[in-house]
């Protein structure tokens, strides 16, 4: 059984974090939800004492309230490439929130007719949930102080077939002229460890443009590396002088709950959002053999 682990925060008590079992695939998702209300309603109170370093997200789709510490980004600028408005979010969210550097985020697929099934009735045109995963987007980055950018590409969709040169052309240009308006900041994009083809076709485009700093996409990796064949697939991608380190985000896991719950305010059940926290810890527990820690998982083709 799993026992609970103190997380430390800035606040007087801090709040007991469950920690997933031995496979680190399962955890207890109620006791998480359970973690990060406490931790929601501590930083209400700081809000309602007017603490100005703790902002309120409103979840775009639910309503619902929620506050976070806003972040103040030090260091090199930082220019992510994401293929659709949660994937940074997903995969890298936890690093930004635990060490902030001043980000500039460029979705390229935003244009979409992807929702949840039961929202399906709400959402029933492009431009409905395209509006939606905007304001998703738009959420989940405030507490970085982010800028978005936005190439307006529509989504690929079931059944997925490999995407064409000319398509994967113009979207390299469109980002090339976004990296010359960024001279100084530092690439990062997806290490493209899925089958879907706009992950694919960003992963490609950010190695022509020379980046050399890759996330793994925790959403999906617990889905499809349990396959063989698809441990394979990405073996076959990651080039073999990618090297793979974690950062360490168990300090600020709960404020990463509170940012996919932003990403995913579409998501029902609520706990489904807590799969990359779950793959986080999984990742951290087979890298460290440390109980009770949360990471996300980079690559890069040289050293730092």
């Amino acid at each position: 059984m799993n026992a609970p682990t103190a997380l430390a925060h800035t606040s007087a008590q801090p709040i007991a974090l469950p920690v997933p079992d031995a496979t680190g695939i399962y955890t207890f998702p109620d006791d998480l939800d359970h973690a990060h209300h406490q931790w929601t309603h501590q930083l209400l109170t700081r809000h309602r004492a007017r603490d100005h370093q703790v902002i309120e997200l409103m979840a775009p789709h639910s309503g619902q309230p929620h506050f976070i510490k806003l972040r103040r980004p030090v260091g090199r600028p930082v220019l992510a490439l994401e293929p659709h408005h949660d994937d940074f979010t997903l995969s890298a969210a936890g690093t930004f929130l635990a060490r902030p550097r001043p980000l500039t985020v460029a979705t390229v697929f935003t244009r979409s007719t992807s929702v949840h099934p039961s929202l399906e009735y709400a959402y029933s045109t492009e431009s409905a949930v395209s509006h939606l995963r905007d304001r998703e987007g738009a959420a989940a980055l405030a507490p970085l102080g982010a800028t978005r950018l936005a190439l307006g590409h529509k989504d690929a969709e079931p059944p997925y077939r490999p995407y064409g040169q000319g398509r994967l052309d113009q979207i390299t240009e469109q980002l090339r002229s976004i990296v010359a308006a960024h001279p100084d900041a530092e690439l990062l994009a997806p290490a493209a460890v899925t089958r879907h083809p706009d992950h694919l076709l960003v992963h490609e485009a950010a190695v022509r443009l020379g980046c050399r700093w890759f996330w793994e996409d925790l959403a999906f990796w617990p889905t499809y590396a349990l396959a063989g064949c698809d441990q394979h697939l990405f073996r076959s991608r990651a080039r073999a002088e990618l090297v793979p380190s974690l950062v360490d985000i168990t300090s600020v896991v709960l404020d990463k709950c509170t940012v996919l719950r932003m990403h995913g305010s579409q998501m029902y059940p609520a706990r489904k959002m807590y799969r990359p926290i779950r793959h986080a810890w999984t990742v951290a527990a087979d890298r460290l053999g440390s109980s009770g820690t949360y990471a996300e998982r980079f690559y890069r083709t040289e050293s730092l």
